[in-house]
């Protein structure tokens, strides 16, 4: 691997030598972005299972593959428009004297992007779909907790990309921080909120911007006029994907204090339905390593040492501990309060913690109290509470009657608030965040500056300029 400062400098090196950045260009490569997933689709697949120690590869092929291409095909396909100047109105009377205002949409240069390991394709590519389309050049550092994945990134990026366009780099920790010190005209990083703040402030040091996409409790309100089979349903589906390592996925989960039993029985009836069997099941995924399956079971023994029941769901009676798949079923927790690290700490594993609430107002509040979450899901029919939730709540992003789905959405921003993380990618407004929106004023070839009375020596027409804008007439009276 070359040096990631010697990286960094070839390509700022190319991108100053080569503006500016045709629309071609850029389409070009964002076709051999989407050639490089499709291309070796299965490799990335075997490389992630591996990784994880099995992962499903359907759920990959979704989740990772399909979810990279979507993003890449969309960029390539809306370029030509988001690229178009945004003519905009100047101040008056400037317009009727023959001066424009323009907005251009021009590359920042060499953009980073750090990736996790939860979705070790798909957080690459998707967010390289804003990054190419604007222009930019890109260095990406893949995480060390999924080596396959990263040595296949390194092994096939020179077959479509030169060094100066796309680079990918590896390591531990010590190349994190350094990587994230290099002056990069913006940096995207995706991951744990601990660590983002790291990133900032790494990046403060060379007034990077920077767009954090983070996570945090993301919480499921349960309305009293939901459906409680295809909500429940729905919740396990995007609860147990990847075995619940989603930044997105459902931390906990408010439901009405009279259904809490309705709700236990709907998650379990779900989960047993669609994972009757866990540990030889190809469609369930392992927890990634031992540290974090440690991590998940002593949060469990927590929870249940402080007085919470835990239900775990298991239908074929698998013995879990005489395996080493790392695979662990869905527990929905029961009674949990907020002295259980469970309901302090993002999840990231299949526990699902319950709690009640005896109105939506109560409910509300259980969201507020916390830090803002990347996402928020209500589900019910009831449409005044479900205005009353999206307008007393701030999250990063919304999915009704669902959950997660608001991601895959491209004509939609995907970004956090708070904790949960600053700016937003995806679509146009990926576009736009990895771009750099130009300012451009064209004067008239009038003497503004003289009838404006701008020009000294200051007289007449400079004091009626200055009542004229501030709303004044005759000797100081207001009108």
């Amino acid at each position: 691997m070359s040096d990631p400062t010697t990286i960094f400098q070839a390509q700022k090196a190319a991108f100053t030598a080569a503006l500016p950045v045709a629309a071609d260009i850029r389409r070009d490569r964002l076709t051999r972005a989407i050639a490089l997933v499709t291309e070796n689709a299965e490799a990335f697949c075997a490389a992630m299972s591996e990784d994880f120690g099995h992962r499903s590869r359907e759920q990959s092929m979704i989740t990772d593959i399909l979810a990279s291409v979507l993003p890449l095909r969309h960029a390539r396909r809306h370029l030509g428009r988001w690229m178009r100047p945004e003519r905009r109105p100047v101040t008056f009377p400037l317009g009727l004297l023959g001066g424009r205002g323009r907005v251009e949409y021009q590359p920042k240069g060499v953009v980073g992007v750090i990736a996790p390991w939860n979705y070790p394709v798909n957080l690459v590519m998707a967010p390289l779909a804003g990054v190419l389309a604007a222009g930019n050049r890109a260095m990406v550092k893949t995480s060390e907790y999924t080596p396959r994945t990263a040595a296949l990134f390194d092994a096939l990026c020179p077959r479509y990309f030169a060094a100066e366009e796309l680079a990918f780099v590896s390591g531990g920790p010590e190349t994190g921080r350094a990587f994230a010190a290099l002056p990069f005209d913006h940096l995207l990083f995706t991951g744990a909120t601990g660590i983002g703040r790291h990133i900032l402030r790494a990046a403060a040091d060379n007034l990077t911007p920077v767009t954090l996409e983070l996570g945090g409790k993301s919480p499921v309100i349960l309305g009293a006029s939901a459906d409680i089979a295809r909500s429940t349903e729905r919740v396990v589906i995007g609860k147990m994907m990847n075995a619940g390592q989603t930044c997105l996925a459902p931390d906990y989960m408010l439901v009405p204090e009279d259904r809490e039993d309705q709700v236990v029985e709907g998650l379990t009836r779900a989960a047993a339905k669609m994972y009757p069997r866990l540990i030889d099941n190809p469609d369930y995924t392992a927890i990634i390593n031992d540290r974090h399956h440690q991590r998940l079971t002593g949060w469990l023994a927590d929870a249940r040492a402080k007085g919470a029941r835990i239900e775990t769901v298991n239908p074929a009676g698998e013995d879990f501990t005489a395996s080493n798949s790392r695979k662990m079923p869905l527990h929905i927790v029961r009674d949990v309060t907020d002295d259980m690290i469970l309901m302090q700490e993002e999840i990231f594993g299949p526990i699902l913690p319950l709690r009640r609430y005896g109105d939506i107002d109560g409910a509300i509040a259980e969201v507020n109290r916390r830090d803002r979450p990347l996402g928020l899901y209500y589900f019910g029919s009831d449409a005044a509470e479900r205005r009353r939730v999206l307008d007393r709540t701030v999250s990063g992003g919304v999915t009704l009657d669902d959950v997660i789905f608001h991601i895959g959405q491209e004509d939609l921003p995907f970004g956090g608030i708070g904790p949960s993380g600053m700016g937003a990618y995806h679509g146009r407004d990926g576009f736009r965040t990895f771009s750099h929106a130009r300012a451009i004023y064209r004067q008239s070839r009038l003497d503004i500056a003289k009838l404006a009375g701008l020009k000294p020596p200051y007289g007449r027409a400079t004091l009626r300029a200055i009542r004229q804008q501030l709303g004044q007439t005759g000797s100081g009276g207001a009108s």
